[in-house]
Formats: structure tokens, C-alpha cells, sequence
């Protein structure tokens, strides 16, 4: 309990101070400027008390504080009760910052807002002297950045597994993020009662102040701010990574994140692809889904709703090589037999960042002829629910809802279509099925590499030591060994990407009929191959590339040069 509130508490900190902040920031300092005085006859009148003066950013911070710890925690679990979208909370937000903004324009309305946390106090009316509910609002707007301590408060709260210690993480997390914003705060009264222009222009002040809320509120809504956190660099993104991301701090997190529920016979009886149909016990529904693509108007579907059809969850990320070969089975399966009574479910969790998007990932799905719905899975919440671990990963369901075989991987497609053919047989005994799919398996057989990332995070197969998160001049080995690759020239190594920098080469050796590469950014990479070269242009999302094909499964060295800027993810072989 002491880790998660030290990590939680400098989490917050840190985040507090990055980039993130600034979406809130102005509201945070007007709030503080506008608390300085009600009016020119006030500002000119007897100092107030200290008390009295901190009053308002305290409010609005510890209304941020409050907010985005319930709203974090059970938020989804609300929504979901009222049936209500889940951006709900958010446009909520967004709409008491507009309106706190128009009170602060229009004195008549700032009274009739604030009348009723006076009445609760039983106290005259000062207009802009209450804070609580600007701070309310701000916690439902604010987005913290992304980090372990952020990604277990999201999992646990969205999973409906809120105990003491997620509980003291997010308030540990909440306050840590507070304690600059209070700062700010206190910044802004301090400039608000010192300045002199400020106390005899206070009517200006809060006319300024209520326009600038107005228009960081649109701006929240419009989604405008994102451009201005990009351009600003993460500057605190190594400090967090190094509290975050230690041992000590993994270990407790992944005890506030791990499965509890799971399916109860899945280790024991249907993880080795039997061919024949077992009962792994009852499907978890759906969990965390925060989109639903290629559904009417993106409706939400359960497995209850799909009782007596029999149902495959296809578990999926889009530039994955080994997902991109199954989806051919998946989406001739899901033609044959939909009007039979089958239905298909792709279970999108993503492997990168980038998969993340839901634009990419309906883009993604658009170019690879995905008709079949989607959950978005952004938050692993439906992965956990699984206890899964793999891409791709397919789970068959029966009509009644129960789990009767699991393929982890490619191949063995015959004997799934087999096993669908006969539950629907069974489901619907009157039904005529079309006749097998016959899609042609192109599951590799010959030996080849095994996939080879280029982020530290995951990478097992570099020839050197990759320095984290610093641009480094690379030195190649002499020769590089079968199965692994080497950097030389200047590449910044990152958890999920190396990038280019000036001279940047890789080589890599390996084995295989293909070669492929997930790049990202803009520009070109020469490849060469056996004295063949040839130039990719790369540009838009990240997404997998086609380095080098070959008749049959070789063994060759193909060295690569990238211009700076791109992106290099990792390798997978056909």
C-alpha cells in the first residue's frame, strides 16, 4: 500500500507537470485571477482575509480532484447502469465550463448559478467566489497523460474491480496531480490582488476571463488542444517511465490489474487447438469496449443479445502479419454462414500506440475488407476478461454462450470451419449450409525468424545493446548473427519504435519466403537485398510494409537504410 502511494502520489506529480496541463491550465489561473475580487468597489475596499482569498482555488482544485477520481474509477460502471454514452461525463464537463464561463460574462446568470452552493452555506452572494463546480467540471475534462500508474486506474475502473488499493492509487494519483495546480491557482490570486491593474480593471478581468473559459471549453470540445500537446515536446516522459515502470512499482500495479474472473476450464482443457469440440465453460461478455465499428449506427452488442447464434471472437491488432493471414479465413467463414445463424466478433486490442486510434483502425479494417463488427478494446478489458495473451486468437462460441474450442496463432482452419459447420448443425438442425470456404492456408511451414521487435520494451533478438530513449551512433557488429539484427548510424531507441536519425542503417539476418516491417512516419527506405536494392516510400499512419519476397523459405542478410524521421517497429516473417 506505501508503494502505490509514493508511485501514485509522484505519478501525479509528473504528470501535473507535463505537456497535459495545458488544456486546463488557463481555467485553472483565470479561476484563480477572478477570485481576487467581485467588483472595482471591492478590490478597492480592506484587504480580505487569507482564508477567504484561497477559497476559490482550493475549491476548484479539490473539485478536479474529486471528479476525476470518481469519474475514473466509476464512471463506466455509471454510464453503463444509465445506458448512457460514454462520453457522456465529458460533455457534461464541457457544458458547466460553458456556463461558468457565460456567468462570469453576464453578473445575473454567475448569480443564479452560484445561488445554490450558497444556500448550502447560507452566505450572501459574491459572484465568482465559488469554485467547486468549475472544479467539478474540469475534472471531467481533464486527460491526464498516459502512463502504468493512469493505465491501472483505467483498467480497474473500467472492469468494475475497485478495491482499497486502486481507491488509495487514484487519490494518491489525484493529489499529486492537484498540488501544481493548486500552485497555479494560488499564482493567479496572487497576480489577481498584487497587480494594480487587475484590482481597478477586476469587471475586465472577469469579462477576459469568462471568454477565455468560453473558448478553452469549445476548444476541449473540438479536440483542438491535441495539436499544441503534440507540438510541445514530453519532456517528463523519462522521469515517469523511471517511477512508473520499475520493478517494484510493476509488481504492485499488475496485482491492482490482473484477472480474477478468467474462463474456468481454458488452461486445462481448450488451450491445445484440439480438433474436436470441448466445453471450456461460459464466455465473459464484452468488457471496456469503447467503440463498436460495422454495427448500426456503432451499437453496442453483448453475447447475451447473440444467444442462439453461434459466435467467434477473433482477438486482433492491425498491423500484426499473423492477423492479417487469418482475417481471410475469418472473413469467408463470416459470408458463408452469417445467414445461417454465425456471427463473427473481432476484438480489436492493440499491440502499438498507434493501433490505439479508432480512425486507423477503421481505415485499417475498410483496406483489409473487415465487414464484420469490431470492438475497440482499447483498454485490454475484454483481452483480461479472456485471460488471453496472444495474436491472433480465436475463441468458439455455441448458442448457448459457452466457450467450445480456442485456436492461439495461425493454421489449423479446416478443422475450425469443421467445428463451426457443426455447432450451427447443431443450433439449427434445418439449416442448410454453403459448402466449405476452400480459402487457400498461407500459414508459413518452413522454418523461419521469429518476430523481432525494435523497441527496447520487447526487444530479444538485437545484436547490440539498445540505449532507451537516447540517440545513440550506432556501431554494426562485424557480421550479425541468423536470427537477430544490428543498428549502426544514429537511432533514438523507444519502448515501441526506434527512429532514424542521420546515417541510420539496420541489418538484419534472418529466414523466410517474406520479410515485413511495421514503419511509421515520412519518408524512404532503401532495402538490399543479395546486391538487389529498391526504395519504399513511407508515409500517413504506421503500418506493415513488404520488405522482401522469395519463392521458397531462405536464409538472407537484407540491410536497410532510412532517412530521419522514420519509424521502425518490428519485423515479421512469412
Amino acid at each position: 500500500m506505501i508503494t502505490l502511494v509514493v508511485v501514485g502520489l509522484l505519478g501525479g506529480l509528473i504528470t501535473s507537470l507535463s505537456p497535459c496541463i495545458l488544456p486546463v491550465l488557463p481555467i485553472v489561473l483565470a479561476a484563480g485571477m477572478t477570485s481576487s475580487g467581485a467588483s472595482q468597489s471591492e478590490a478597492q475596499a480592506a484587504p480580505v482575509r487569507y482564508r477567504t482569498r484561497v477559497r476559490r482555488p482550493l475549491l476548484v482544485v479539490a473539485g478536479l480532484v474529486v471528479s476525476f477520481s470518481l469519474a475514473t474509477l466509476f464512471g463506466s460502471l455509471v454510464l453503463s447502469s444509465l445506458d448512457l454514452p460514454q462520453d457522456t461525463l465529458r460533455d457534461a464537463g464541457i457544458a458547466v465550463l460553458l456556463l461558468v464561463g457565460l456567468g462570469l460574462l453576464v453578473p445575473k446568470l454567475g448569480e443564479l448559478l452560484e445561488r445554490p452552493f450558497i444556500r448550502l452555506q447560507k452566505r450572501a452572494i459574491r459572484p465568482g467566489s465559488q469554485g467547486l463546480g468549475l472544479g467539478l467540471a474540469l475534472g471531467l475534462v481533464f486527460v491526464p497523460c498516459a502512463g502504468p500508474v493512469l493505465a491501472a486506474i483505467a483498467v480497474v475502473g473500467a472492469t468494475h474491480r475497485v478495491g482499497v488499493g486502486a481507491f488509495v492509487l487514484t487519490l494518491a494519483f489525484a493529489v499529486g496531480i492537484a498540488i501544481p495546480l493548486l500552485a497555479f491557482a494560488l499564482a493567479g490570486e496572487q497576480a489577481g490582488r498584487r497587480i494594480g491593474v487587475f484590482r481597478r480593471r477586476m469587471r475586465e478581468v472577469r469579462l477576459g476571463g469568462g471568454i477565455l473559459m468560453i473558448a478553452v471549453a469549445l476548444a476541449i470540445a473540438f479536440n483542438l488542444t491535441d495539436g499544441l500537446q503534440r507540438l510541445v515536446p514530453g519532456y517528463t516522459s523519462t522521469l515517469q517511465n523511471k517511477i512508473e515502470s520499475n520493478a517494484s512499482a510493476s509488481k504492485q500495479l499488475h496485482k491492482l490489474t490482473q484477472s480474477t474472473k478468467g474462463v474456468p476450464m481454458m488452461l486445462t482443457t481448450c488451450q491445445e487447438g484440439a480438433s474436436n469440440l470441448r466445453n471450456c465453460g461460459p464466455a465473459p461478455d464484452f468488457a471496456g469496449i469503447s467503440t463498436w465499428l460495422n454495427t448500426p449506427d456503432g451499437k453496442a452488442l453483448s453475447l447475451a443479445s447473440l444467444k442462439g447464434h453461434v459466435v467467434l471472437l477473433d482477438f486482433w491488432t492491425y498491423s500484426c502479419i499473423n492477423c492479417q493471414r487469418t482475417l481471410p479465413h475469418v472473413e469467408a467463414w463470416y459470408k458463408a454462414y452469417q445467414a445461417a445463424g454465425f456471427e463473427v466478433v473481432g476484438v480489436h486490442t492493440p499491440e502499438f500506440a498507434f493501433e490505439h486510434v479508432t480512425s486507423n483502425i477503421k481505415a485499417a479494417a475498410s483496406s483489409l475488407g473487415v465487414k464484420y463488427p469490431i470492438a475497440v478494446d482499447n483498454g485490454y478489458d475484454t483481452w483480461n476478461a479472456y485471460n488471453n495473451q496472444y495474436w491472433p486468437a480465436e475463441y468458439l462460441i455455441d448458442a448457448n454462450g459457452n466457450i467450445r474450442h480456442i485456436v492461439f496463432g495461425e493454421g489449423d482452419y479446416s478443422s475450425t470451419e469443421k467445428l463451426i459447420r457443426q455447432l450451427l448443425t447443431a443450433a439449427h438442425p434445418s439449416t442448410s449450409l454453403a459448402k466449405d470456404t476452400g480459402v487457400a492456408d498461407m500459414t508459413p511451414t518452413e522454418p523461419q525468424t521469429p518476430e523481432s521487435y525494435i523497441g527496447y520494451e520487447e526487444s530479444q533478438n538485437a545484436a547490440q545493446s539498445l540505449v532507451q530513449n537516447e540517440t545513440v551512433n550506432y556501431q554494426p557488429p562485424a557480421t550479425v548473427a541468423p536470427d537477430t539484427f544490428a543498428l549502426s548510424g544514429l537511432w533514438k531507441d523507444s519502448s515501441q519504435f526506434a527512429t532514424a536519425g542521420t546515417g541510420a542503417k539496420l541489418a538484419i539476418n534472418y529466414q523466410g519466403k517474406a520479410i515485413y516491417l511495421v514503419l511509421g512516419g515520412q519518408g524512404d527506405v532503401t532495402v538490399n537485398v543479395g546486391g538487389q536494392t529498391r526504395t519504399i516510400k513511407v508515409s500517413g499512419v504506421p503500418r506493415l510494409y513488404t520488405l522482401n519476397q522469395t519463392a521458397k523459405s531462405e536464409r538472407h542478410v537484407l540491410t536497410l537504410a532510412a532517412t530521419p524521421g522514420i519509424q521502425a517497429y518490428d519485423f515479421t516473417f512469412g
